[in-house]
């Protein structure tokens, strides 16, 4: 499986410079995560022709209007496309409350089911499970109660080598077993290691998304060597006090916890409307995490190949 990214709005508060509030879409085999939905992520899906039809899983992290106003108009439009299949919805405790006022006082209802999951904003916790994926979310530090999000592919079985099939004749039935690690005992009683049999599947990709928060190394062993890791860069160090009175990061600060996780690479974003010009973040960054880059709207990345 491929995971793939597309950066939606990268800035925080309001819209300014053409850059948008936040939200992300990321690909997955089973359709789209929507990661938070700020004022405007409907004409952002439309300009980058993104079918939201598609999007199956939504991800909130917390009740700030830049990451949470754009979801009842989105659903809105759902019912209006005539949507049955159903939403997967995750966030705060309050989320589905403001929903349900919203639908009530517009005299609207859902063509599809709604299907909400209350996110612990204190502890970290798994909070999704598929076959392929799973997502975990981990407490932030902001003024709210906020929670980032996980996302990790799960190990595959490991490849069997076809020219091995032949030589050792192996049968169908023992197929299965090998892939998932079993030897192989040949009609002669010959012991086959497994690892003569098969290859090593690729290394499962994962994807950090820590919006709204203060610097916290309290993050370090959950963003371990994850292979993206999107961390708000909302001031630079000219504003470093403010940053930490409003629960933000510095480009500066967001580059030391990636360089101390070991992350393999770094995307900044949520930038306050205050900067036009994003290559001083970059300037701040990589001099202390060289493999930092900007999120950029419209732009998709494929997650374990990230390019400049």
């Amino acid at each position: 499986m491929i995971l793939k990214l597309c950066i939606l709005g990268s800035n925080s508060a309001k819209p300014a410079f053409n850059r948008h509030p936040s939200a992300q879409l990321l690909q997955v085999e089973e359709g789209y995560y929507l990661i938070d939905c700020g004022e405007g992520t409907q004409m952002q899906l439309m300009r980058y022709r993104y079918k939201s039809s598609k999007i199956c899983r939504i991800f909130i992290t917390h009740l700030h209007g830049d990451h949470f106003l754009g979801l009842p108009g989105l659903l809105d439009s759902f019912v209006l496309s005539g949507r049955v299949a159903p939403i997967h919805l995750y966030g705060p405790k309050g989320v589905d409350d403001i929903l349900r006022f919203h639908f009530q006082l517009t005299g609207g209802g859902l063509s599809f089911p709604l299907h909400f999951q209350e996110v612990p904003t204190h502890e970290a916790s798994i909070i999704l499970e598929t076959e392929r994926i799973s997502v975990q979310s981990i407490p932030l530090e902001h003024r709210v109660p906020c929670a980032g999000y996980i996302f990790r592919e799960k190990e595959k079985e490991r490849n069997i080598l076809s020219e091995k099939i032949k030589q050792y004749n192996i049968p169908y039935p023992a197929i299965r077993a090998i892939k998932k690690g079993a030897d192989f005992e040949t009609d002669s009683g010959e012991l086959i290691a497994n690892e003569l049999l098969t290859k090593a599947p690729p290394k499962p990709l994962s994807y950090a998304y820590c919006s709204d928060t203060s610097y916290s190394e309290f993050l370090l062993p959950y963003l371990h060597k994850i292979d993206l890791l999107y961390h708000e860069s909302t001031y630079l160090n000219d504003c470093a006090s403010m940053a930490a009175e409003r629960g933000h990061t510095t480009a500066a600060e967001a580059a030391r916890l990636a360089q101390k996780a070991e992350v393999r690479q770094l995307l900044l974003g949520h930038y306050s409307s205050r900067y036009r010009d994003l290559q001083p973040f970059l300037d701040e960054s990589r001099p202390i995490f060289a493999s930092t880059y900007l999120s950029k709207e419209g732009q998709e990345w494929e997650i374990g190949r990230l390019v400049e």
